[in-house]
């Protein structure tokens, strides 16, 4: 049976979708079948693994709104091993449009526990917010990769984050785990960066993962080109990380 993991951070522009997308795709070039959720509205995960987002019959959207198959929904990528379940714009209105159903907080678990069985891997890519939907994506995930930032202010709100996880496992999904906390955008020569990644290791100790994700440009142009990385080149840092990423989350869930 497949593992859920929600890849969550409420501040912005941490590289939490430049992980997904990348992670997913080095999942799949290890040989594991991997699904990625596209639970943010902007629908970036969906756009940088080449899904064309304006052309969509069913998104995430139709199925937590009208209760689409989500088989019918999953899209194919450029490697044969990753799949997409895409976002689009439309899936800002499905927060409102799930206030009155019932049990509103377990609408993607439902959505995804039929589909555990098909995948190793299923990563949700979540939204910037603490909204209905990333509550959602942490009461279907199994544990949360907290992506951080290497600059100032790195760790603000992540308190809060740490909150709302508590507060889910004791009320909504009791077997959240937090896979790890991942270092991100590292630049070795910033003293900065340096004293941010001692921070988070002195605070989290052996749940922040060893790989650190450097600062690389031709992760920024991956994602432009709508690949990843390692199909843009596989000899950058960038793609190089993001591979002992993959091995290291395979190591360690190895059964």
């Amino acid at each position: 049976m497949g593992k859920i993991i929600a890849l969550a951070n409420q501040k912005g522009g941490v590289g939490k979708t430049t992980t997904t997308i990348n992670l997913a795709a080095s999942l799949a070039a290890l040989e594991k079948k991997v699904l990625v959720v596209d639970a943010d509205p902007q629908a970036n995960a969906s756009s940088g693994l080449g899904i064309d987002i304006n052309n969509l019959r069913s998104s995430l959207y139709e199925c937590l709104v009208n209760g689409d198959d989500p088989r019918g929904a999953i899209q194919p990528t450029k490697l044969e091993k990753l799949s997409v379940l895409p976002s689009h714009i439309d899936l800002v209105g499905a927060e409102i449009e799930m206030l009155n159903m019932e049990q509103r907080e377990y609408v993607i678990k439902r959505l995804l526990t039929p589909l555990k069985d098909d995948y190793d891997f299923i990563l949700i890519d979540c939204s910037p917010s603490l909204g209905l939907i990333v509550v959602n994506a942490l009461t279907a995930a199994d544990s949360v990769i907290i992506p951080v930032q290497c600059e100032y202010f790195a760790l603000e709100g992540i308190g809060k984050l740490l909150n709302t996880i508590k507060i889910i496992k004791s009320k909504l999904n009791h077997s959240l785990e937090i896979e790890g906390f991942l270092m991100t955008m590292f630049d070795a020569r910033l003293r900065v960066a340096n004293e941010i990644y001692e921070d988070v290791k002195n605070s989290f100790k052996d749940l922040v993962f060893k790989t650190v994700i450097y600062r690389n440009i031709t992760l920024v142009e991956a994602s432009s080109a709508g690949e990843p990385v390692l199909l843009h080149d596989i000899e950058s840092k960038g793609s190089q990380n993001h591979i002992e990423l993959a091995k290291e989350l395979i190591s360690k869930n190895k059964s």
